[in-house]
C-alpha cells in the first residue's frame, strides 16, 4: 500500500509500505478515503519531536471498513467510520472514567499514558495517511457514520481530531451561553474552538492571530478578529469589557508559538491569555506542549527544550484563574458532534482549503508548514479523489 512516510525534518515521501493487517481479534482494517494534515503533524515534520524516520504520519482519518477481526461484534465490513486520534482499550482505569486520551493499555511505555496513530511518544502505531489503516479495538475506536458519509467526508473527518479538540478547549474554558471568550490561534484548531464557542452561544468571541487569511475565516464565522501584528489582544478585550477581560479563553497554538516577526516564545499565548482573561476566569489549553523539544534550545532556549515554559504564574495565581490542559478525549464528544453535522447544525468543513491526492502529500506539507496564503486545512484522499482547491 502507499503511505506518506516521514524521512526526517521537512522530508515526507509517498512510498510503498507493507499492507496493514489484522494483528489481534479485536482489530479492524479501514480503507482510508479521507485523511487530514494536522497542525500538530508539523511539529513532527519540522523535526521538533522524537518521531522516528520511516513511520507513516496521519491521525485524522476516515474511511470504509474492509476487514474485521474474529472478536469484532459491532462494526461491519462496508461501513464508513471516522477514527478518533486517541487509540484506547475501553477497560483500563483511565478509559473507564472516559479519559480515552490517556489510555494505559495502548501506551506501551509504563511511565506514559495515551496512544495515537502516527504520533510521537504515543505508541508504535502507524498513521492513516495511507491506503489502509489497522484500528485496534475497532468496536470502541471506530465511530460509525450514516448514509451521507461518502458525500460529506470533509465534514465528518473533522471528528477525528480538530472539531472535538476545539470543543474540548471550550469545555475546559467553561464557555457558556452569553460568555465573552477569547481564542488565541486561528489555525484549524483555533477556528474550531471559535466555532464551538459560537455554537455554545457565546455572546462575543475574539480570535487572535497574525495570519490575515485565517483571521478572515474567523470573521466569517462571526468572531471578532484581532491581528496580533497590529493590536495587543489583552488591550482589545479589556477595552471592550470595562477593563475586566474575557470570561474565559482558549489556547490553540502550542509550544512553537511565535510573534509576527517569527520569533518563537512558548509562553507567548499562555501569558496573553492570563492577561486577557478576567479574575477567576477559565483557560483551556489544547495547543501541543511537550516535555522535550529537540529544536527548542536553538529556537528558544535550554529551558524550553526541556518543556519548561516561563509563564506569568504569579499573575495567574493572583487572578485566581483556572487552567485545564491536555489532549481531547475525542470519544467524549464525537457522537454528539457527529449528530450536529448529520442534523445540519454544524459544518466543520468550512476550514478546508485544499483537497488533494495522497501523492501530493509532500507538496501539501511544504505549503501548510510555510503557512502560505490560503492553505488553511489540507485534506488528502488516498483513493485518488483529490480535486485541488476546495474554494
Amino acid at each position: 500500500m502507499k503511505a506518506a512516510v516521514y524521512e526526517g525534518p521537512r522530508t515526507v515521501t509517498v512510498k510503498d509500505v507493507p499492507d496493514a493487517k489484522i494483528e489481534h481479534p479485536c482489530d479492524i482494517i479501514v480503507k482510508i478515503t479521507t485523511t487530514n494534515i494536522c497542525g500538530s503533524d508539523l511539529h513532527m515534520y519540522e523535526g521538533r519531536t522524537s518521531f522516528e524516520s520511516g513511520r507513516t504520519l496521519g491521525h485524522e482519518n476516515l474511511g470504509q471498513v474492509v476487514e474485521v477481526g474474529s472478536a469484532v461484534r459491532k462494526v461491519q465490513v462496508g461501513e464508513y467510520v471516522v477514527l478518533p486520534f486517541n487509540i484506547a482499550c475501553g477497560f483500563c482505569k483511565q478509559c473507564e472514567q472516559g479519559l480515552t486520551n490517556y489510555c494505559l493499555t495502548m501506551q506501551p511505555e509504563p511511565a506514559l499514558a495515551g496512544a495515537a496513530y502516527g504520533f510521537a511518544d504515543m505508541g508504535p502505531y502507524q498513521g492513516g495517511q495511507a491506503e489502509l489503516l489497522r484500528v485496534p479495538y475497532g468496536d470502541l475506536n471506530a465511530l460509525r457514520l450514516g448514509e451521507d458519509a461518502a458525500e460529506r467526508q470533509t465534514d465528518y473527518v473533522m471528528l477525528a481530531d480538530i472539531f472535538p479538540t476545539g470543543y474540548h478547549a471550550t469545555e475546559m474554558a467553561h464557555v457558556k451561553p452569553g460568555d465573552q471568550t477569547i481564542v488565541f490561534g486561528a489555525g484549524p484548531v483555533g477556528l474550531m474552538a471559535t466555532y464551538s464557542a459560537l455554537l455554545k452561544g457565546a455572546g462575543r468571541v475574539w480570535t487572535a492571530d497574525h495570519q490575515p487569511d485565517r483571521l478572515r475565516k474567523a470573521e466569517e464565522l462571526g468572531a471578532i478578529p484581532i491581528n496580533t501584528a497590529e493590536q495587543n489582544p489583552a488591550d482589545v478585550v479589556k477595552e471592550a469589557t470595562l477593563g475586566l477581560g474575557a470570561d474565559n479563553g482558549c489556547e490553540c497554538v502550542g509550544y512553537q508559538a511565535h510573534d509576527p516577526q517569527g520569533h518563537e516564545d512558548a509562553s507567548l499565548t499562555l501569558n496573553g491569555l492570563i492577561d486577557s482573561v478576567r479574575f477567576t476566569g477559565h483557560i483551556g489549553v489544547v495547543g501541543v506542549f511537550l516535555p522535550q523539544d529537540p529544536g527548542g534550545a536553538e529556537a528558544q532556549g535550554e529551558l524550553e527544550a526541556q518543556g519548561k515554559v516561563p509563564i506569568d504564574f504569579g499573575m495567574m495565581w493572583f487572578k485566581g484563574q483556572h487552567m485545564g490542559t491536555g489532549q481531547a478525549p475525542v470519544k467524549k464528544y464525537n457522537r454528539a458532534l457527529r449528530d450536529l453535522i448529520a442534523g445540519g447544525k454544524a459544518k466543520p468543513s468550512f476550514v478546508v482549503s485544499h483537497e488533494l491526492s495522497l501523492d501530493e502529500a509532500p507538496t501539501a506539507y511544504e505549503h501548510f508548514d510555510a503557512r502560505d496564503e490560503g492553505w488553511t486545512k489540507v485534506v488528502l484522499h488516498p483513493d485518488g479523489h483529490g480535486n485541488g482547491h476546495k474554494r
